[in-house]
């Protein structure tokens, strides 16, 4: 199952619904860790990741393995891979609202190499492009949490478009 959603309180709920004791999740952009702290309560083995600064002096407070790198980058995929093959649940909650493009390309990259059984993706910008579909003359379903179409592709290879990827200009720079 592929589930989106925006508000976090709502996104926290459904990762949580969908827990079982001993499930493997892979959380990707845990930031602080509000909602890896939720995710913990369910006796779950957590991999949390997050690039930001402020995310590794209180992920290392957590019964978790953190690893503090950027998402996008095939290295870190590897690195998760070298720890498991597969995972039950993948969250994702990258940058809000913002680039929804590159949210679905790290959903692609880490489902079709991991194969959770559920994907949670928190986006605003995937959230409105699906509330403003209004016709679809191909239905596609997933009866897990990554597309069937790659199922077997293996690990995907490291995707060029992300070495184009730049952060939000500083006002500084832009004056």
């Amino acid at each position: 199952m592929i589930k989106l959603s925006y508000d976090v309180n709502d996104y926290r709920k459904q990762i949580e619904d969908l827990l079982s004791p001993g499930d493997v999740v892979i959380e990707l952009g845990c930031h602080t860790g509000n909602t890896s702290k939720a995710i913990l309560e369910h006796n779950v083995r957590l991999i949390a990741l997050d690039n930001s600064p402020e995310a590794a002096e209180e992920m290392n407070k957590l019964d978790l393995t953190f690893i503090n790198a950027d998402v996008r980058l095939h290295e870190t995929l590897m690195e998760v891979f070298k720890l498991i093959q597969g995972c039950d649940v993948l969250a994702i909650d990258l940058g809000g609202g913002y680039h929804p493009d590159t949210v679905f390309k790290v959903f692609y990259i880490w489902s079709s190499t991991f194969k959770p059984k559920h994907t949670i993706i928190r986006n605003r910008g995937l959230v409105e492009f699906y509330n403003s579909v209004t016709e679809s003359l191909g239905d596609y379903e997933s009866e897990g949490g990554f597309l069937d179409s790659y199922k077997d592709s293996g690990i995907p290879p490291q995707i060029k478009e992300f070495e184009l990827w730049t952060p939000m200009p500083k006002k500084s720079t832009l004056e």
